[in-house]
């Protein structure tokens, strides 16, 4: 891929994406959105991939929009506004969607959309340094677009105290809330981060994949009738998968299964 904001490489199975823009504290402009799409939507389907992280250069991991592509918005008519807002909701939703686990490696302060790009991860590794600000009703906006994953990951009460007061809060108060999952000095992150990518890569890439759209389709919804039959389901399909199949039968052979012998 031919990137201009971001930096892609693969190595074991893991890749990463790396937000390149730290003169600007890796802000989100139009291209930022179409690179971070394209990105994914990539990776999303190269059997060779089976983590992703999400990594950023500079202070900052993103400090949210550009300065520059908020001028330009200024200007806009309703529709364009709206297009534009929706190529962001598509790459975040892309981000989320995306069938194979995604680790943020956070290493610095993270603002607004950039504070979306860590709640559509599915794994949150932050230094003890960095700082969250959902900062938009600064600016007489709404966090709309990141709103749904925010609120998942923060959760409600915690989500009505920071959008409305937009004040920022630590990694520690993150990681209270669960937008976080780890928190690190800065010379644990690294290692942090390639050992969960290590044991995620190590797991079955079918499990792993159903594993993460299950806690997606069932996080909100009612545990009825139909939720239970569909779960049933689901465990009959992987059971009879190849790799259900392999992955009982190595734990039974005392082998390791097929998936981590591929190189």
């Amino acid at each position: 891929m031919n990137l201009a904001t971001l930096r892609l490489s693969v190595e074991a199975h893991i890749a990463t994406i790396t937000l390149n823009r730290p003169e600007v504290r890796n802000a989100f402009n139009e291209t930022v959105i179409e690179e971070l799409t394209g990105a994914f939507r990539a990776l999303a389907t190269n059997d060779d991939v089976r983590v992703i992280v999400l990594a950023a250069e500079g202070v900052a991991f993103c400090a949210g929009a550009d300065l520059n592509w908020m001028k330009k918005m200024a200007g806009y008519s309703d529709a364009e506004n709206r297009a534009d807002a929706m190529t962001l909701a598509v790459m975040l939703n892309t981000i989320y969607r995306c069938p194979k686990p995604v680790i943020a490696r956070v290493q610095g302060d993270t603002y607004a959309g950039g504070v979306g790009l860590a709640a559509v991860a599915d794994i949150v590794v932050a230094v003890d340094t960095a700082h969250f600000c959902l900062s938009e009703a600064k600016l007489g906006l709404i966090p709309a677009t990141i709103g749904p994953y925010v609120i998942r990951a923060l959760g409600e009460p915690a989500s009505r105290r920071y959008f409305l007061t937009a004040e920022r809060f630590t990694a520690s108060t993150a990681q209270r809330h669960g937008l976080v999952h780890e928190v690190v000095a800065a010379e644990a992150l690294d290692s942090t981060v390639q050992a969960l990518a290590k044991a995620l890569a190590e797991n079955s890439p079918n499990a792993v994949k159903e594993c993460k759209r299950l806690v997606q389709d069932f996080s909100s919804r009612a545990i009825d009738e139909h939720a239970i039959a569909e779960t049933a389901d689901r465990i009959a399909a992987i059971r009879a998968s190849d790799e259900g199949r392999e992955g009982v039968r190595s734990f039974l052979e005392k082998r390791s299964p097929s998936w981590r012998e591929v190189s």
